[in-house]
């Protein structure tokens, strides 16, 4: 049985996508199965792989509003082990669509069920707003995987979506796990940093990833290839970090399970 994991925070520009794109491309290297939803209707995630969107049948929006079962919406990538249901930006009516229709909350649960017994792990990439596109990838998760920029406004953000998902749990979701909370774009030299860090830490300690992701060319620049960094520059800091931050999550459920 494969896991979800939801990528999240409300506050834009904090390293989702790339924290998708560049996990999930670690995952399958070392021999995971890998699906990548993206359901933010910019798209990053299914452009950084290098898909055309033009030549794209069906994406996540079809998914959601049941117009394909998620196999047909299903593409591969050229890179070992990752499939990505891709996005366009119609998928920004799915939020609008979906208040209509019962059990709007879990449509994306209900989707992703087969899926889950293919993939070693599904990542989803989420949108920077608190829509039903959010609640959707919530509710299907088993855990929430929070990028946070070292600076003080993404503290609101961490805050808003804590709350958020316990709220998911209460109403939806009463499995969901916080898998961990991960610095990006970190420069250890700004003094905001270690301000940052030691806020963060003071109230979610034992969710805060030891792994935490530079700011780095390779990073930036990889997406504008089609390529993730392991593939664009496997030796970059980023690319080193994204297998760090791989190796730590898996230890984190090994341990798990042996409790």
């Amino acid at each position: 049985m494969g896991k979800i994991i939801a990528v999240s925070n409300q506050k834009g520009g904090v390293g989702k996508s790339t924290t998708v794109v560049n996990l999930a491309a670690v995952f399958g290297h070392k021999g995971k199965k890998v699906l990548i939803v993206d359901f933010d209707p910019q798209g990053n995630t299914t452009t950084s792989y290098g898909i055309k969107k033009k030549s794209i049948r069906n994406t996540a929006y079809e998914l959601l509003m049941g117009e394909c079962e998620v196999y047909e919406a299903v593409v591969a990538t050229e890179f070992r082990g990752v499939s990505i249901i891709p996005a366009k930006q119609e998928l920004s009516a799915a939020a609008a669509g979906l208040l209509g229709m019962k059990n709007r909350m879990t449509k994306l649960r209900e989707h992703l069920k087969p899926a889950k017994e293919f993939y070693d792990y599904i990542l989803t990439d989420c949108p920077p707003t608190l829509d039903m596109l959010t609640i959707n990838a919530l509710v299907a998760a088993d855990t929430v995987l929070i990028p946070i920029q070292c600076e003080f406004l993404s503290l609101e953000g961490l805050v808003e979506l804590n709350n958020t998902i316990e709220r998911i749990k209460k109403s939806a979701n009463p499995d969901l796990q916080i898998e961990g909370i991960l610095f990006t774009m970190f420069v250890e030299r700004y003094k905001v940093t270690g301000q940052i860090v030691a806020e963060v830490k003071k109230y979610f300690d034992k969710h805060v990833f030891k792994t935490v992701i530079p700011r780095n060319v390779a990073l930036s620049e990889a997406p504008s290839f089609g390529q993730p960094a392991l593939y664009y520059d496997a030796k970059s800091k980023g690319s080193k970090a994204y297998e760090e931050l791989a190796k730590e999550i898996e230890k984190k459920a090994k341990k798990k399970q042996a409790e």
